[in-house]
Formats: structure tokens, C-alpha cells, sequence
């Protein structure tokens, strides 16, 4: 019933996303801003072909692979850092001089040491989720109670099994929070990237797009972009649910 409820809400939702789209269109008159029947028209026949299709999957494998990039790197540091104090002490000014750099300054960077192709572009975007995972476990684990620590060293517990055991599922759910968070950043940074020296992904079918004027195959790409996010968004809930079911 629950499900039910919510996915009535989701269909609520987009409908009154589309009426306020055709609202304004019609307001604002413009060829730059077509109805969202242009649009959808234009984005199934788009998909249909598959020239949409190649660009979506681009994208999709580019903040995927970035996101998975974050995780394996941000994760495992994060908990080492608020385990052990020392290390936790020498890092927080690192971290913290670090983190307010805007990383899309180091495209340029990146493109000149990996190359024009997908690489520099999955470093980039990994580099801005890493820090927002990293923030949130490293802070998460700081604050897990050393009482808990004890009792199961107590028993017998080895370094591993606290880090198994204890630290990383109190962290857990955090790191999917982080995770959906840091989703709309990855994603509007991909777009960015995509403008740059590549001719695929959704972010240059945007830009190429826009170019030529063609304003309804334009916004089919920011249907194929949302869409694209709101598919991670929901896997990142499913995988919570399965991996955190004591948070339900």
C-alpha cells in the first residue's frame, strides 16, 4: 500500500511538472522554450533512432563509473581517519584547506594528464563525490560511541572485525545519504565536462543541440539528463533498503 501511495504521488508530481511546463511555455512564447509535448515527441523519436540513446549511455557509464571510483577510495579512508585519532588530527586541516576548492578548476589539469577521452572526465567527478562521501563517513565514524568499540573488543574482536562489524554498517546509511546528495553535483559537473573536447554524452548533445537552434531536441536531452539522475537516485534508495534494513 505504501508503494502504491508513493508512486500515485511520483505521477502527481510529474503532472504537475508538465501542466506548469506548458503554462509557461505558452506564456513566455518563445521558440527557445517548445511545450513539453515538442520535447517528449522529440525525445522518444530521438531515443527511438538511438543517437539519444548512445549519448545517455555515455553519460550513464561516465557518473557510474565516477561515483563507483569515490566509493572505493573515499570510503575505506574515511573510516581509517576517524578511527585512528592521530591520523584524524594531522588530516582535518588537509581536508578542510582542500575542500572548498571548486574542483571543476581542475579539468584543464586533468585533460592534460589523461587525455581527451573518458578518463579525466570520471577523475573529475570522482574527485568532487570523493570529498562529500569522504566529509560524511569520516565525520560518522568519528562520532560512533567507543562504548560499542569496547564491548565487542571485549569479546574477542579483532581490528578487521571492528572495522566489519561495527564501523562500517553504523556508517553505512550516511554513505547512501552522501551519495544521493552529491548525485545532482556529479551530474551537473559531467555536463560541464561534456562540453569540452568529446563529441558524445549528454552534455555535448545539449550544447550541439542548442548550436543549431534545435530548442526541442535540446530539452529532450535534459529529459534524457533527468532522467539519467532520477534512475541513480532511485537505485542508490534501493540499495539502501537491501544493504540498511535495520534503518527502516
Amino acid at each position: 500500500m505504501n508503494r502504491w501511495y508513493t508512486g500515485f504521488y511520483y505521477v502527481l508530481a510529474l503532472g504537475i511538472l508538465l501542466i506548469s511546463w506548458e503554462l509557461l511555455s505558452l506564456w513566455v512564447n518563445s521558440i527557445a522554450l517548445p511545450s513539453p509535448r515538442s520535447a517528449l515527441g522529440s525525445f522518444f523519436e530521438l531515443a527511438a533512432k538511438g543517437s539519444l540513446r548512445s549519448h545517455f549511455l555515455v553519460s550513464a557509464y561516465r557518473v557510474t563509473a565516477s561515483i563507483a571510483l569515490a566509493l572505493v577510495t573515499a570510503v575505506p579512508l574515511g573510516l581509517f581517519l576517524g578511527r585512528v585519532k592521530a591520523l584524524d588530527r594531522l588530516a582535518v586541516p588537509l581536508i578542510f584547506l582542500t575542500y572548498p576548492i571548486p574542483k571543476i578548476v581542475f579539468l584543464p589539469v586533468f585533460m592534460a594528464l589523461f587525455g581527451l577521452g573518458d578518463l579525466s572526465k570520471i577523475t573529475l567527478v570522482a574527485l568532487i563525490v570523493f570529498y562529500q562521501i569522504l566529509v560524511t563517513t569520516w565525520d560518522e565514524a568519528r562520532s560512533i560511541n567507543q562504548q560499542m568499540i569496547y564491548s565487542v573488543t571485549s569479546l574477542g574482536a579483532g581490528e578487521r572485525d571492528i572495522y566489519r562489524h561495527v564501523l562500517f554498517p553504523a556508517v553505512l546509511p550516511k554513505i547512501f545519504t552522501s551519495m544521493r546528495i552529491s548525485l545532482g553535483t556529479a551530474i551537473a559537473v559531467l555536463f560541464i565536462a561534456e562540453t569540452y573536447a568529446t563529441n558524445v554524452g549528454l552534455g555535448y548533445f545539449l550544447i550541439e543541440t542548442w548550436s543549431r537552434g534545435a530548442y526541442d531536441q535540446m530539452y529532450a536531452g535534459i529529459i534524457g539528463m533527468g532522467i539519467l539522475g532520477f534512475t541513480l537516485y532511485q537505485l542508490f534508495s534501493v540499495f539502501e533498503r537491501i544493504l540498511c534494513p535495520w534503518t527502516k
